[in-house]
């Protein structure tokens, strides 16, 4: 069977969408529409399903894309092992303030050294990466959190990363040579979105402190979390990395708070039988020697 089809139907399968896998893969619509039919005519299934206006793939689906990305996957290592060659596809998922702050510089400079490399990079919750990671549908995972969660992963810790408690210039706390938990009673927080394991970790301390607190404004980018908080009366918790910038230029102030339960590690995830190619290798070495 031809593996452009699979290759194609791995497409399809990873953005739910005919359409944006045909823009993805330079191809007309219809093309990938009848690679798909072909894929389904010779298994005798079905592999797709529509649900409202989205697309999702059927039980025989998920059961051809296992098998799809462990096909595509050795055809990738053959090529390499016998051409020697080090481009092909890397794939990484990660969240967004890793994907803003921290991989930029990564990226390039893995694309630079590895010439025909081509990168994708995707962003979502850590608990949807690491469940990609392990189905193979992506080499490796960068997230943020305070331990390794999934034991059936194989964990890298690249480093420590520093949470920091921010507020405008002119917010009242901002005149306090320490911030202790009472001193932010009753402040008005800008927080992440729930699912956010620094959230979970800030209002788990609150709430066992007795701290009350109030949620102004409940934002799922870190850009404007900051864009907030610099107009407003808020304060907010975010990785350091995420508003290095906006305190180094004086338009947020990092203010002198410090929890032993608010700790972050930046982490890679693998799936402990993933075939290593040589641009993923350099890319893991190159992302284990960062430093804070």
């Amino acid at each position: 069977m031809d593996l452009t089809y699979l290759n194609t139907f791995r497409e399809v399968a990873l953005r739910q969408s005919f359409t944006r896998a045909a823009e993805e893969l330079g191809y007309a619509q219809s093309s990938v529409t009848a690679q798909i039919q072909k894929l389904e005519k010779a298994y005798g299934v079905q592999l797709f399903e529509r649900f409202g206006k989205g697309l999702r793939l059927t039980s025989a689906g998920e059961e051809l894309l296992r098998f799809t990305v462990q096909m595509l996957d050795l055809h990738q290592q053959s090529k390499e092992r016998l051409g020697r060659q080090s481009g092909g596809t890397l794939s990484v998922g990660t969240i967004d303030s890793l994907a803003a702050y921290f991989l930029p510089p990564f990226l390039q400079e893995i694309r630079e050294r590895y010439e025909g490399l081509s990168v994708r990079l995707q962003t979502g919750r850590e608990t949807h990466i690491l469940k990609q990671v392990k189905e193979g549908e992506l080499d490796l995972g960068l997230i943020l959190d305070g331990e390794p969660s999934d034991p059936s992963l194989a964990w890298q810790t690249i480093r420590d990363e520093p949470l920091v408690l921010l507020a405008s210039p002119e917010h009242p706390l901002c005149r306090m040579k320490k911030i202790e938990l009472e001193h932010v009673a009753g402040a008005e927080w800008i927080m992440p979105e729930e699912s956010c394991n620094y959230r979970i970790m800030l209002e788990n301390i609150l709430k066992k402190n007795g701290i009350p607190y109030a949620i102004g404004l409940e934002l799922g980018n870190p850009e404007a979390i900051k864009r907030c908080v610099m107009s407003g009366s808020g304060i907010s918790l975010l990785p350091r990395m995420a508003a290095a910038a906006e305190i180094g230029r004086g338009e947020l102030v990092s203010l002198p708070f410090a929890h032993p339960d608010l700790r972050l590690t930046l982490l890679l995830a693998l799936h402990p039988k993933k075939w290593i190619s040589t641009p993923l290798r350099g890319f893991i070495e190159r992302i284990g020697s960062a430093v804070n």
